[in-house]
């Protein structure tokens, strides 16, 4: 039944908003991107928080003091679909993410996602990737705005971490902002490892210290895939140990 009303407040909710979405368009046709910023982030952010009440979900969430001043890139390791509601309401504020092209094809969330400047790359298509992250690194550079990328590419289902893809990091790099390790832990436990049914579960974020990339060296740059995703395993492991 949790399920059942979870999804329907989903829709819900979405199709209730529908004016904001409109003054949203309305807003960026006008040039007036703070504006449309300053409500697109406050709607996502109440959305966010309220699916995870609903569903039951608690997040205890450390490391804020840890984002950097300016714009940056936060790297999570990646368990669930419940990340992405986890990483909008908790963060410092909701932030666009580099997200895979099939999600376009959902209405409402596609012009929600637009509306909040996320980029959507196809994983079989690298022109068009290496393109999608350029345009993110013109945003990081052009509006200070910074970005979620979840360099696994898709969902771990459960503890274990996926290799984490250097192609990922090409924004970060590109704009020569610092890339912010972040922490995902139990969110899988909301759903995937109950077959997709909604459970309450208890979930852990850890913001790690940030790793700048202006002046890194050609190798650094290659390895920083291997450095995130290293940092995160052992900051999992000292937190269980």
């Amino acid at each position: 039944m949790r399920t059942i009303i979870w999804f329907i407040y989903f829709w819900g909710y979405l199709l209730l908003a529908l004016p904001k979405m409109k003054k949203a368009q309305r807003l960026a046709a006008a040039g007036e991107l703070d504006a449309r910023d300053a409500m697109v982030e406050g709607m996502v952010q109440k959305w966010a928080r309220s699916l995870l009440r609903l569903a039951g979900v608690t997040v205890e969430i450390t490391g804020l003091e840890n984002i950097p001043a300016g714009p940056s890139v936060f790297v999570p390791n990646h368990q669930s679909y419940f990340d992405i509601p986890v990483l909008l309401a908790w963060l410092d504020k909701p932030h666009p993410l580099v997200s895979k092209q099939e999600v376009k094809k959902i209405p409402l969330i596609r012009t929600w996602m637009e509306q909040l400047g996320c980029v959507f790359i196809d994983r079989d298509n690298a022109r068009q990737s290496v393109a999608a992250l350029g345009d993110a690194a013109r945003e990081i550079t052009g509006r200070g705005r910074s970005f979620v990328i979840f360099p696994e590419g898709t969902r771990s289902r459960g503890d274990a971490m996926g290799e984490f893809k250097n192609g990922g990091f090409r924004a970060a790099l590109k704009a020569g902002v610092p890339v912010v390790p972040v922490v995902i832990d139990g969110t899988y436990r909301a759903m995937e490892a109950n077959d997709m049914w909604i459970h309450p579960a208890r979930v852990r974020v850890k913001v790690l210290p940030a790793i700048p990339t202006q002046g890194m060296s050609r190798e650094e740059s290659k390895a920083i895939g291997q450095r995130v995703h290293d940092m995160i395993a052992a900051e999992k492991r000292e937190t269980r140990g």
